[in-house]
């Protein structure tokens, strides 16, 4: 289940990084993943690299992956959408009044919200970033808001604890900082290229200001598009947990500070997670065992690639046309008037999310508390440029 080595350094006084891929030999990782992995352990100060079951390539560095370092914290790690991350809100309808292909034709996310953008931040205690106008939307790549109905319940004590029903509709926000996160690496790349920063320097205390206020943004950024999508359906819900899946957090102890990177890897160590398979397969809600440390306090953020982008537009074509991928094998809906866009994020183009799930279970990472089956899944109603 896990393999471990170590690593070549780029200084003799650095003790060399633990590299380790949780997966089984029945779970699909690419070789250039666990190069890209491997190469990141051989930053300055790195002591801990880890890829998880949904391990795949990145442009430089893999998603699916978490890392440790000390002295030095990252920036190009965590990559351009600072604060993405996974919502999840229990919704007051009951999944039986679900009217999925009526709610597919009317719902629309995109564009600036008619709200007060400024008292909305103001209310989750964020400061504004300059970059309201996308504030409340969903955004491209594998970005979505899906309503969901529970598949099965597998830990009712868990299940019940959170406040849920297994007769109620359920919303998953998956979104992150937009532009924000990206101008905040642009601006780092344009002065460090993909170097690190020194611990406790300006440039470290500066970023990481700018990476904070990122991280609360996109928070709220999937709050407001969860309140758009319900609003749309003519619904009402409350938050049941929020987790950010691509940031740098420290770890402090006695002895030491430690930066932990988080790049497509969600964390374990905050409560319940949802780790969601492609728009045409189950989600899985999770409660996080075991020692964090073997798996740098993360899980799975989801199925992870399996085919690149241009790839699946190729191949996908071939097979199926557009209308047939805005319906899925649970008979749901997808939104998603970009064409390349639903090619992309068809449901072949992803890892089967219960492998994936089995793994963080065989190696006593995660107890399954409940399945999620998708209703309506909402991409976009137009190109993302």
């Amino acid at each position: 289940m896990r393999t471990e080595a170590s690593t070549e350094t780029l200084s003799p006084s650095t003790p060399p990084a633990s590299v380790r891929v949780i997966a089984s030999a029945q779970s699909w990782v690419e070789g250039e993943a666990v190069r890209q992995l491997e190469a990141m352990a051989r930053l300055p100060g790195m002591t801990l690299a880890v890829g998880l079951p949904d391990l795949h390539p990145g442009k430089g560095a893999p998603v699916g992956a978490a890392f440790l370092s000390e002295g030095f914290l990252y920036p190009y790690l965590v990559g351009s959408d600072i604060g993405c991350g996974m919502g999840l809100w229990s919704v007051d309808l009951l999944a039986r009044k679900a009217k999925p292909e009526r709610w597919a034709g009317k719902l629309d996310l995109e564009g600036p919200w008619a709200g007060d953008t400024e008292g909305f931040l103001q209310e989750h205690g964020v400061k504004s970033s300059g970059f309201e106008a996308a504030l409340g939307t969903v955004g491209g790549g594998n970005h979505f808001a899906e309503l969901q109905r529970v598949d099965a319940v597998h830990d009712a004590r868990v299940f019940d604890a959170l406040g849920l029903s297994a007769e109620r509709l359920l919303l998953l926000a998956h979104s992150g900082s937009r532009g924000l996160g990206e101008a905040i690496l642009r601006a780092h790349v344009d002065r460090h290229a993909a170097g690190g920063l020194a611990d406790g320097t300006p440039e470290a205390e500066a970023y990481l200001t700018r990476h904070d206020h990122a991280v609360a943004w996109g928070r709220a950024n999937r709050a407001l598009v969860a309140r758009r999508m319900l609003e749309g359906i003519g619904a009402t819900g409350h938050r049941v947990l929020d987790v950010c899946h691509n940031s740098v957090t420290p770890r402090r102890d006695a002895l030491r500070t430690q930066w932990l990177h988080r790049k497509g890897a969600a964390p374990s160590d905050e409560g319940p997670v949802v780790i969601p398979g492609s728009r045409g397969a189950l989600s899985y809600l999770v409660i996080p065992t075991g020692e964090g440390l073997v798996s740098a306090h993360s899980l799975a953020h989801g199925a992870g690639r399996k085919w690149t982008r241009s790839a699946a537009r190729e191949r996908m074509r071939e097979r199926f046309t557009a209308e047939s991928l805005t319906r899925t094998s649970f008979k749901s809906h997808v939104v998603c008037e970009d064409r390349d866009l639903l090619f992309e994020e068809a449901p072949p183009a992803y890892k089967p999310i219960d492998r994936v799930v089995t793994d963080l279970v065989e190696a006593g990472l995660v107890r399954v508390v409940a399945t999620l089956a998708p209703v309506l899944t909402y991409k976009t109603r137009a190109r993302q440029e």
